[in-house]
């Protein structure tokens, strides 16, 4: 029986695994073709995502992007989960949902209307509005982290700093950061790797005046399939491993992905 069980969790898991080994194979092509099994071996098209102007520059913008942006979705989010996390009334929780509806509705719906409000405005297809863009669109991931990690704090700490006579400002600093701080790591991890990977909301808000690396790819689709475009989905996807498994790490990824400590 758990001969069977592992040969099923194994084959679901190459059945998954199946497209990333053929991206991966392509991204190897000696030859410019998109064909898999590769014909030959070459790490050339690898190097082109840094030797190539276009793509260093789609490269280095995708990479600027997604830093400012999962940044501003942490400043917003970290006031917003404290005052949840000091107010417990049932009308503080209108602020949670306006912290998570832009994420839970489907992108193409906030993209457009991101896409109204910059053009309305007149600052469509400048680059800091895909700034603006993303850090509400992906304020959800920091905001549900800290409150996962404010929930985590026992509140005598607070009552006894408060009763020591320290205020809000050095309550916060000294007690309650150090407390959230992987949280707000990984909350930052979460909104910089989506960020990264983002196609419809950064191209509704800037065009083609910003070219990030997945508009650079759709744009790279009209001259043609090159084995680059694989190399770029291994390179995000490395950058994601590397990036969750640091949180799995150094994280309390099992609090984070929504397991409750069991009562001790």
């Amino acid at each position: 029986m758990i001969a069977l069980r592992r040969i099923f969790f194994f084959a679901v898991g190459l059945f998954l695994a199946l497209p990333l080994i053929v991206v991966a194979g392509v991204s190897v092509n000696q030859r410019q073709t998109l064909t898999f099994p590769p014909q030959g071996f070459s790490l050339s098209w690898y190097g082109q995502i840094f030797t190539d102007p276009e793509w260093r520059n789609a490269l280095l913008a995708s990479l600027t992007l997604a830093a400012t942006s999962a940044l501003l979705a942490l400043l917003i989010a970290l006031p917003l989960a404290w005052f949840l996390w000091r107010r417990v009334a049932p009308w503080a929780n209108i602020f949670q949902l306006l912290g998570v509806a832009p994420f839970t509705l489907p992108p193409v719906i906030t993209a457009l209307g991101l896409l109204t409000f910059w053009a309305t405005t007149g600052f469509y297809g400048q680059a800091w509005t895909a700034v603006i863009s993303h850090g509400i669109f992906f304020v959800t991931l920091p905001l549900v982290t800290l409150s996962l990690g404010f929930s985590a704090i026992d509140r005598s700490l607070v009552e006894a700093a408060a009763t020591m006579g320290a205020d809000d400002r050095t309550i916060f600093r000294t007690v309650v950061l150090p407390l959230i701080l992987p949280y707000l790591v990984s909350g930052y991890a979460f909104a910089f790797v989506l960020s990264l990977n983002e196609y419809i909301v950064a191209y509704m808000t800037v065009g083609f005046t910003m070219e990030t690396l997945p508009i650079k790819i759709f744009n790279a689709l009209r001259y043609g399939y090159t084995p680059t475009m694989a190399a770029v989905t291994v390179l995000f996807l490395l950058v994601a491993a590397v990036i969750f498994g640091l949180v799995a790490r150094f994280g309390d990824l099992p609090k984070l992905l929504g397991a409750m400590a069991e009562d001790k």
